[in-house]
């Protein structure tokens, strides 16, 4: 072999391992909802180079009304869902083993909006009352609210009717319900928007009414992460997704657009996003994403006092871990 191929054949050996040696780690996250800025701090990151200043090449692909992120890990879809405490845990006890990884937010956006005429003022007057409530997984806070409050959620007497909410606000509009479910950053402007004024509405928040549960966690499977490549890998991702949300959270604006340039459908409004971001940054966790036990006690203990229906029938084991938080440092 001459000289000059020996050089040509080192040279393009050499472009090969170096090339192999940059090559990112892939993750897939699957979102719990449409793209908007609930999800703003994992489409900074990717804008920013968060992800890939960290080595990663990220895959965010958008949920909607038939996209249950449980089902898609379950069968290999993401290697990270976001997901609402609730339905985590009653997918973890129906056999998708889910692992709480991060908690993104600190506290729940859920409320229910009633109309003032309707002679709401407190909960014990959702009694007899009809009530839009989201389904998939949704109704599970909602199931544990009434359980409390002693309601039965079939319409017989005394209970409250449930009417299957889809995912606007036209129950409410239309008057085939008193009251709806709502999120702060969302369906509660839609209201708005539709020509009601505060002064108009009644709100319960669930944190108000001492049965917030945790939503809008990262969740990975059990199976994944007794993998240590995965664990660091996943790490990483926590890490620079944080960072993205602190920038989303100091810039609301920037943030609502960067979601804006990402939604492909055209159907977000930058006034939306702009507000949306605005009550997102208030449910968020300062820190960096770690899931605090106290909540996660709180939110076990709200969903297992579902009277003779509870959400989950006995305390989860293994629900969580801090390992790729202690894999981030």
């Amino acid at each position: 072999m001459t000289k000059k191929w020996t050089l040509a054949l080192g040279a393009a050996l050499g472009v090969a391992f170096t090339s192999g040696a940059q090559a990112a780690d892939k993750v897939t996250l699957q979102l719990k909802w449409v793209t908007q800025a609930q999800f703003a701090g994992y489409y900074v990151a990717k804008a920013k180079s968060y992800y890939k200043d960290a080595d990663l090449d990220v895959t965010i692909n958008p949920g909607g009304p038939d996209v249950a992120p449980p089902q898609v890990i379950a069968g290999g879809g993401a290697d990270v869902v976001i997901d609402w405490m609730p339905s985590a845990l009653a997918s973890r006890e129906k056999g998708v083993p889910l692992v709480n990884i991060a908690q993104p937010f600190k506290k729940s956006g859920l409320e229910v909006t009633c109309r003032a005429d309707t002679g709401i003022k407190k909960p014990d007057d959702l009694k007899g009352k009809t009530i839009g409530v989201w389904f998939s997984g949704n109704e599970y806070p909602f199931l544990s609210w009434m359980s409390k409050l002693g309601f039965k959620t079939d319409g017989s007497p005394g209970g409250v009717k449930m009417l299957k909410q889809g995912f606007n606000v036209d129950p409410l509009l239309q008057k085939q319900a008193e009251c709806i479910s709502t999120m702060t950053y969302n369906e509660y402007w839609q209201v708005i928007d539709g020509g009601f004024k505060p002064s108009q509405l009644v709100v319960f928040k669930y944190e108000d009414e001492g049965v917030a549960t945790l939503e809008d966690g990262l969740y990975a499977t059990e199976a994944k992460l007794k993998d240590p490549a995965f664990v660091a890998r996943t790490a990483k991702f926590v890490k620079a997704s944080m960072k993205g949300w602190d920038y989303a959270r100091k810039n609301p604006d920037d943030a609502a657009k960067i979601v804006l340039a990402a939604d492909t459908t055209g159907a977000q409004t930058e006034k939306h996003q702009k507000r949306m971001m605005g009550e997102i940054a208030k449910l968020l966790d300062t820190g960096n994403g770690k899931l605090d036990p106290k909540d996660y006690e709180r939110t076990v203990t709200t969903l297992l006092t579902g009277g003779s229906d509870p959400v989950i029938t006995k305390k989860p084991t293994g629900a969580w871990t801090h390992a790729v938080y202690d894999a981030m440092k």
